[in-house]
């Protein structure tokens, strides 16, 4: 009984870690930081092979762009107007909280 007991307890473990929701650094470190950098300023080889204009961490890009902005952007990538080229990935199958963790989280680089 004490086998059972504790089989269950260790499985039912298991699946509330994996629950977890991830944090925006989590999200952040995973999809952006290859281009973006950690610091959101973009220096990265990745970054610049594809030809990120962007800096997350500029106070004054930051005030331009509204929170539904910056989804749009996670959801749908970004391509060049006028080549078609993808030059972002599109994170479609983020959950909106975890739409909701990245945007604070990139938020939170504004310096």
């Amino acid at each position: 009984m004490k086998i059972i007991t504790m089989t269950m307890v260790l499985v039912c473990s298991l699946g509330a870690t994996s629950l977890r929701a991830a944090t925006g650094a989590e999200l952040y470190a995973e999809h952006c930081t290859k281009c973006h950098g950690e610091d959101g300023k973009g220096g990265t080889k990745m970054g610049e092979k594809v030809g990120l204009k962007s800096d997350l961490s500029d106070a004054k890009a930051q005030e331009k762009m509204k929170d539904e902005d910056i989804v749009k952007v996670i959801r749908e990538g970004v391509k060049e107007k006028e080549t078609g080229k993808k030059r972002m990935k599109a994170y479609d199958d983020l959950s909106e909280g975890d739409l909701k963790q990245l945007v604070s989280y990139v938020r939170s680089l504004k310096k």
